[in-house]
């Protein structure tokens, strides 16, 4: 394992495409993008401004793009209109560091995301390390609030995977938001070689696991992610994730098939019993049942506002209350549909 630091922007290959004398570097960023837009922009600023220099960037647009970048260490391949697992494998295969690191268009690491995930892998036993993806402060008050709602696991799950929570443990399956992954590892796999979007990860780490190696969370690996602004555009996301989790929970078992993500189902399924038994009439022993099931849930919605308002303040935090309800609902009948439904589930690319 190699302990030097680079030295800028003399590593990677020159903007003809010949290669430089100097050592490859230590790091290949991955961003799979529609097109270089403001967010990639945005990134790419901040990668250069990373604390540790020992890197290339590969940016992987549908189509032929100049650089705007006077940067050896960054190129720009074009792949065609192709899913972002798709652009991850391909740009993998040309990547001349040791780590690849994959984020996301509208993501941007912290200063010193490379050089807290350095360090640990010096053990061949770890093959990938993930870090949370925190809502960039300067977001808008809406982006705050999706954010926000995914910082309880009453609400979102997992908010270890959206703030620093917790010590480095070892984890089972990683967003690639902020993913970094061995690339003789990644390669020993196939890549992603996978269709689906999102939940690519979910079938690589699968793999991975599957070979004995570990995958560690490290919660001072951050990235900056940029939320949906809106209501609906928050929907419409978290609404594909329940699809094809629901999907994924038949297809890939071992890292979907757990009772946590059946919770938003079991909701959406109560208050279709409570809907029918309004309509219908029920006997007085169900209709109990089902005051204490309301009860329970508006319990989980208060404990949830309660964590949630230690990060982000009282107006977030209350408006957090009813994406967190949506969410539930249109996450857990997504979630039946990719379950009972699809038989070949198909991602739609934007």
């Amino acid at each position: 394992m190699r302990r030097r630091q680079g030295n800028g922007p003399h590593y990677g290959i020159r903007v003809d495409g010949s290669p430089l004398s100097n050592p490859p570097p230590f790091f290949t960023i991955v961003i799979p993008v529609k097109d270089v837009n403001g967010y990639v922009r945005e990134t790419v600023s901040h990668i250069r401004g990373l604390k540790d220099p020992d890197w290339e960037l590969i940016i992987v647009p549908n189509e032929d793009t100049p650089s705007e970048w006077n940067d050896s260490r960054i190129r720009l391949i074009s792949s065609g209109r192709v899913g972002p697992a798709a652009k991850r494998d391909m740009a993998a295969k040309i990547a001349q560091g040791e780590i690849l690191v994959f984020l996301d268009d509208d993501s941007f690491p912290r200063e010193d995301l490379l050089t807290a995930a350095r360090p640990f892998f010096s053990d061949t036993a770890v093959a990938a390390v993930g870090g949370p993806a925190i809502t960039p402060p300067e977001d808008g008050f809406w982006q705050r609030v999706s954010g926000a709602m995914f910082l309880s696991r009453f609400s979102g799950g997992s908010p270890e995977r959206y703030f620093p929570v917790g010590v480095v443990r070892e984890v089972h399956d990683w967003p690639s938001v902020n993913l970094m992954i061995r690339k003789s590892d990644f390669l020993a796999v196939g890549g992603f070689d996978s269709p689906f979007w999102p939940g690519e990860d979910t079938k690589l780490c699968l793999e991975i696991v599957k070979t004995g190696k570990k995958i560690l969370y490290v919660p001072q690996a951050v990235v900056w992610h940029h939320r949906r602004p809106g209501f609906f555009a928050h929907l419409r996301q978290v609404g594909a994730y329940g699809l094809h989790r629901g999907f994924f929970a038949k297809r890939f078992p071992e890292t979907s098939l757990k009772l946590a993500y059946f919770a938003p189902s079991a909701m959406v399924l109560f208050i279709l019993v409570s809907v029918a038994g309004m309509v219908l009439g029920i006997p007085v022993t169900l209709k109990d049942l089902l005051l204490a099931g309301w009860a329970l849930y508006g319990a989980a919605l208060f404990v949830a506002f309660v964590q949630i308002v230690r990060f982000t303040g009282v107006w977030v935090a209350c408006c957090a209350v009813p994406f967190t309800v949506g969410t539930h609902v249109v996450y857990g009948l997504q979630f039946l549909r990719g379950l009972v439904l699809e038989r070949n589930l198909v991602s739609r690319l934007r």
